[in-house]
């Protein structure tokens, strides 16, 4: 069904704003939750029927653990864990930093369009690729 992503987000969009999500003026699909008595903040993003949800604390109690627990309340929702990818980006995630990168789908395009490898008239410079990506 072409339409039930829409569907979806004419039903969850106006919940997440009633609920106190700001909704993103540059992206549409992306929303911000701040916490009033704590600095927590979540940032959701909604790509068809999936939401992805950046946070710091899950701990119960936290501003992750409320909102998920009333988006489970409204509807049959499944947390999924960390995710490692999302829309061909890399998600790599360490104590203080998170990592996005695109490297397998940058190779993955190579090798559909350039089987034969990256000519070696392409200069590093103006290509933004890996620098051990085959060469002809």
């Amino acid at each position: 069904m072409a339409q039930a992503g829409r569907r979806w987000q004419r039903t969850l969009f106006p919940w997440l704003l009633e609920y106190g999500f700001s909704q993103s003026s540059s992206d549409p699909c992306v929303f911000t939750l701040r916490s009033s008595s704590s600095d927590e903040q979540l940032i959701l993003g909604c790509y068809v029927d999936d939401l992805f949800i950046l946070h710091r604390d899950a701990s119960a109690g936290s501003l992750y653990a409320k909102s998920t627990d009333a988006l489970s309340a409204r509807w049959n929702v499944e947390d999924e864990g960390p995710v490692s990818d999302l829309l061909n980006v890399e998600i790599h995630r360490a104590a203080h930093h998170v990592t996005l990168s695109q490297a397998s789908y940058i190779q993955h395009m190579v090798d559909t369009f350039l089987p034969g490898g990256v000519p070696a008239s392409v200069q590093p410079s103006h290509a933004p690729a890996s620098s051990d990506l085959p060469r002809h």
